[in-house]
């Protein structure tokens, strides 16, 4: 009889964890939350992390302690820096999104007088939803939140950053690929730039997502290869919609992950013909797709100056 309790009040110790958000707001009961009245809206302050103390902080945390935990565990490569050379901040980075690797890998290979002053978007749902979370994120990446979906108020703290001379990472899909492949950019980022009159330099993280896919929090065993590009700055085109910057924002990163298959020559010959391979995806049952997109980049060495594009 005694076991039979046993066994009874663990059975609903796990019921009551499974539908309790721990450590989030507001902390209720799945089943009640029908029942429970709006929670007050809440947003983290994040202005303390871009401050010259946290600035600081930042660049120990990401010298001193990530850098080392990414190296260690991947075998990144980097390549295009020079692209950098002669461009005048402030500017939006941005790039595919396939891990949680990603903002690390970008905010760790950029020059220190870049990072000093680079803010990460990020998402206010998911990185901003816990304390603790959105303390890590504001310190770490400089990160501060976007609503998605939320039009131009979305933008407002985006602006302000700008305004004041930050460069901005921006992940245009707007969340992490499932599969490995590019998703469709969402507008805004584009529209963003245009409206602040801002390059924006295209990169492509090339592995990421075999290292570290969606549902993984550490890297695969191995070292897996990785590969970061930055690309040359686009500027909006006289007339040019940001529908149609945007697809160009997106031709760029895929050009970039042509070079690193083939050569920066046929890439460049290729994007001028309309002709780069677009990064959607084979087509098919989504296992395919997951496990096309799942293969490790093939290992090597740097490529000679004149394939490399720098």
């Amino acid at each position: 009889m005694a076991r039979s309790t046993k066994h009874s009040l663990a059975d609903e110790v796990r019921n009551v964890a499974k539908g309790w958000r721990w450590g989030r707001r507001p902390v209720a009961p799945r089943t009640a939350e029908a029942h429970t009245p709006p929670a007050e809206p809440w947003s983290f302050p994040t202005d303390w992390a871009r401050s010259p103390a946290g600035r600081a902080a930042r660049d120990l945390v990401l010298s001193g302690v990530m850098k080392p935990i990414v190296w260690n565990e991947t075998s990144p490569e980097v390549f295009g820096l020079d692209n950098l050379e002669g461009v005048q901040p402030p500017v939006m980075f941005i790039s595919n999104h396939s891990s949680h690797l990603d903002a690390t890998l970008i905010l760790t290979t950029l020059p220190p007088k870049w990072r000093n002053k680079t803010a990460t978007a990020a998402a206010k749902d998911y990185f901003f939803d816990v304390w603790w979370r959105s303390a890590f994120t504001a310190l770490v990446y400089g990160g501060f939140p976007i609503e998605r979906g939320g039009g131009e108020r979305a933008t407002d703290k985006a602006k302000e950053l700008i305004g004041d001379g930050w460069n901005l990472i921006v992940f245009p899909e707007g969340t992490r690929s499932a599969d490995g492949w590019m998703q469709r950019f969402r507008h805004g980022s584009a529209r963003l730039a245009i409206d602040m009159g801002m390059p924006v330099v295209p990169i492509a993280i090339i592995g990421a997502y075999a290292a570290m896919p969606k549902g993984r929090f550490w890297p695969k065993p191995g070292r897996p290869p990785i590969r970061v590009r930055y690309g040359r700055p686009l500027r909006q085109a006289e007339g040019q919609s940001h529908q149609a910057f945007s697809l160009r924002m997106q031709s760029a990163i895929a050009e970039l992950f042509d070079e690193d298959r083939t050569s920066w020559w046929e890439a460049r010959r290729r994007a001028a013909t309309g002709a780069t391979p677009k990064l959607s995806g084979p087509s098919g049952p989504k296992w395919r797709r997951t496990w096309e997109g799942s293969r490790d980049i093939r290992r090597r060495g740097r490529p000679p100056a004149w394939r490399s594009g720098g």
